[in-house]
């Protein structure tokens, strides 16, 4: 084994022990260690770093831009051990993406979208996406979190969620309104009257009583808007889209309560499941509801 696949192995054993995944470093920095090895090439330069990342075609810039950012953390770390080490720069390829402006839920689009799931066949499949798309309309989850539930990340009884192994490493609990649990636990009593041995220990379970995709799921979602008339030609919602709304619907609530709503952004992270708040801003879209009431707060104050 060459001296640079052995720091690589230990780079990347040294930031997942510190609960990075580096699901993506992991997958592309062998390539780019390999592709030293061919060019002869026993220390990282800047030259070669760029060079590589550019390999990639027919990609987006912010695609070139993240295999070069994996070089980058590669490169800092192998300074500290060999000097001629060179760190890329950033910047080469812009490494932000446009934000989609995200279709925000009204109440009655999620009543009409669960009402959707009544039509389906299989009465077990209406009931699983019925309760999905509910659950991530109320706590405003990531998709890949519900999914990835196992029966006993769910306590029906205390009304908690316990999400683990999350985005970033996090892991975190996730309290329900009792009209959530009630769901959920009706859900649970449907579920395992209509399958009653399931494959999986997955709370949601397909009509063959098989884990949910990802896939599978968004072709059901994009089936329902469609027949309820919100996917048009220039309207797509997405599901993260019921994340953005939730966290929309909060600020919308407090504003209307006349809360103080700078110390309960960090409460919506945590919620949310974010780093800080930072990233929960990029969840928060000008609503014509929540400009009128943020503006009559602002008037209010001002005329004190």
């Amino acid at each position: 084994m060459s001296d640079l696949n052995s720091h690589l192995e230990d780079y990347l054993r040294l930031r997942r022990g510190l609960g990075f995944k580096l699901k993506f470093p992991g997958q592309v920095l062998p390539q780019f260690v390999a592709y030293l090895h061919a060019a002869g090439a026993s220390t990282i330069t800047a030259q070669s770093a760029i060079a590589w990342a550019g390999l990639a075609v027919g990609v987006a810039p912010i695609s070139l831009a993240h295999r070069l950012g994996a070089v980058r953390g590669f490169a800092r770390y192998m300074s500290t051990l060999d000097p001629a080490t060179e760190v890329p720069p950033c910047g080469v390829w812009p490494s932000t993406a446009r934000r989609p402006t995200p279709y925000l839920w009204t109440d009655a689009d999620i009543e009409a979208l669960l009402a959707a799931t009544w039509a389906m066949v299989s009465p077990l499949r209406a009931a699983t996406h019925e309760t999905l798309f509910g659950l991530l309309a109320t706590t405003g989850m990531r998709v890949n979190e519900a999914l990835a539930l196992a029966r006993d990340d769910i306590d029906l009884t205390a009304g908690v969620i316990t999400i683990g192994d999350a985005k970033f490493g996090r892991s975190r609990l996730v309290p329900l309104h009792p009209t959530t649990t009630a769901a959920l636990r009706s859900y649970a009593a449907r579920r395992d009257a209509l399958c009653p041995k399931p494959k999986p220990a997955s709370f949601f379970v397909s009509s063959t009583g098989t884990s949910l995709s990802y896939s599978g799921v968004r072709e059901t979602f994009v089936e329902l808007t469609t027949t309820i008339g919100l996917r048009t030609a220039t309207v797509q919602p997405r599901i993260h889209g019921l994340r953005h709304s939730f966290a929309v619907r909060c600020l919308i609530g407090w504003h209307r309560s006349g809360t103080r709503i700078d110390g309960l952004m960090v409460v919506l992270s945590n919620y949310l499941g974010h780093v800080n708040p930072a990233g929960t801003y990029w969840y928060l879209s000008a609503s014509p509801e929540l400009m009128d009431l943020a503006a009559a707060r602002l008037d209010a104050k001002a005329r004190l």
